[in-house]
């Protein structure tokens, strides 16, 4: 058996994409003790909930956050992830510039995916102010990676 895998979403205020990544990434690997998940905000303040919007999706799909507080990106949860997933290019280039020493464990959530009309590395839309809708539209985009995603983890961890 490889070596766990902590996995680390990333978005703006880790209340909206990132913990619905984090739930719905976590429900894929329920039952395996070979993955670790979780997210953080490049610009997160510390203990807010998710989302009402964001628990409202993730219910209609089996999904909770129970206990969940956001928290900022730091040093120490980058150091213990072994891959992290940014939210969008944006995100990304905040980490890059904020902690370049884990340059070599960034990637964006769909940069393995290709999304009907938006194509291979597209970003994941913002919700936030836009209803409803804009989290469903969030979550297909994040059921679309997330197998992504993980067949990519699982196919370099036997390399």
């Amino acid at each position: 058996m490889s070596a766990p895998k902590e996995v680390l979403f990333v978005c703006t205020g880790n209340t909206c994409r990132s913990p619905m990544a984090e739930a719905l990434f976590r429900m894929a690997v329920a039952g395996r003790a070979d993955y670790q998940v979780g997210s953080a905000g490049v610009a997160a303040s510390r203990g807010t909930e998710a989302s009402r919007d964001t628990l409202a999706v993730l219910k209609k799909r089996g999904g909770n956050l129970d206990g969940f507080a956001s928290r900022p990106v730091t040093a120490e949860i980058l150091k213990r992830s072994t891959h992290v997933f940014a939210m969008t290019r944006g995100h990304l280039d905040v980490l890059e510039r904020r902690f370049p020493q884990f340059a070599d464990k960034y990637f964006l959530v769909c940069e393995f995916v290709d999304l009907p009309g938006e194509g291979v590395g597209a970003d994941v839309p913002d919700p936030i102010g836009m209803g409803r809708a804009a989290y469903e539209e969030v979550a297909e985009v994040l059921e679309l990676a997330i197998p992504v995603i993980l067949a990519y983890l699982e196919q370099t961890s036997k390399e």
